[in-house]
């Protein structure tokens, strides 16, 4: 059985619990995700499984080959990802689907956050900012970036403006509220990294 699976965000709504709890919850489309190939430790070092999810209007034609092993000749996948086994009970081409979550139990989910674009230091980094009175003229200034005579340069890292969001986040320890096979969704509370469309990787444990 994988470890994970990969699915895509389709939003967030809310669920009311018996006692008249609203909890918010992201709605997640996972799987199916089919069997691309298997990692092994005699050949590749290590075990794995590799997982195909999605459709790519334009598949080239090392796509088509890679799922042509695996007996999906017609199919080439939007994203494919790998996770690591917890039993050797996959096949070549089998369809992995939510089943393997439970209600109840934890998960990480990794995603790609928002992109915000060109971000000066007090949206990109949260800082306070200037004065904004008494003849202040840069009030979101990030101020002074280092000394001039020594060491005379800036540090590599500094937070500066620049470019925000889109890039690889991960959220730990969320839970899945409930599992839906019939329509191919998974519920998981609180919010997740990405836009409503953005694919996702679930994780367990």
């Amino acid at each position: 059985m994988s470890k994970g699976l990969i699915g895509k965000k389709l939003g967030m709504t809310r669920l009311f619990t018996s006692d008249g709890t609203s909890v918010p919850v992201t709605v997640i489309e996972a799987g199916p995700a089919y069997v691309t190939q298997l990692k092994t430790k005699e050949t590749d070092g290590y075990t794995a499984v590799q997982l195909g999810f999605g459709t790519r209007r334009h598949p080239t034609k090392a796509a088509l080959g890679h799922t042509g092993k695996a007996g999906l000749s017609e199919q080439s996948f939007r994203m494919i990802k790998e996770f690591p086994v917890i039993s050797p009970d996959l096949s070549l081409g089998q369809a992995v689907t939510l089943d393997i979550f439970n209600p109840g139990e934890r998960i990480s989910v990794v995603g790609t956050s928002k992109g915000k674009g060109f971000a000066g230091v007090m949206k990109r980094h949260g800082f306070g900012g200037g004065r904004a009175t008494h003849g202040c003229l840069t009030p979101r200034s990030g101020g002074s970036i280092g000394c001039a005579a020594d060491p005379s340069r800036v540090f590599p890292g500094k937070k500066m403006a620049g470019h925000a969001g889109a890039v690889r986040k991960t959220v730990k320890n969320l839970m899945v509220v409930d599992v839906r096979p019939d329509y191919g969704v998974i519920l998981v509370r609180g919010a997740v990294p990405g836009p409503t469309g953005g694919f996702l990787l679930l994780k367990k444990g």
